[in-house]
């Protein structure tokens, strides 16, 4: 399937109509606010989300519990991380406390993917099943 594309002189598209031409503007504004949004604060894949609870589980819990409830690090249980602030646990899950085990994980996760985590682990890690 070919689209010819063909130059149009600026005022001739839409027939001259500022009206059409406010209509463009409003809809690339629209489209590029939309696809501001989408880019920031993805989500997850439904995949990647699995995986995502089965490395909190797994490689955090070797130092957090198993249950979550602590060992070598501290609790991760809502009721011990209530009132933190999620940007802030995001930022300790990437970049690691210096001056203590928590390593960065940085290299494993995106900044959306700890932001994901952060929010699971204010809301409640669900139980594995």
């Amino acid at each position: 399937m070919f689209i010819k594309v063909q130059a149009v002189p600026p005022h001739s598209a839409g027939g001259g109509n500022p009206a059409f031409f406010s209509w463009c503007r409003r809809l690339l504004a629209a489209v590029f606010a939309w696809a501001a949004v989408s880019a920031a604060g993805e989500s997850p894949s439904p995949a990647r989300q699995g995986e995502l609870l089965a490395l909190l589980r797994q490689d955090c819990g070797s130092c957090h519990g198993l249950t979550l409830r602590g060992g070598l690090g501290p609790p991760l249980l809502p009721s011990a991380l209530s009132g933190k602030d999620p940007q802030g646990l995001a930022a300790a899950i990437l970049h690691g406390r210096p001056g203590t085990a928590m390593p960065p994980w940085s290299r494993f996760l995106s900044e959306d993917e700890a932001a994901w985590l952060a929010h699971r682990l204010l809301e409640g890690v669900p139980d594995e099943r």
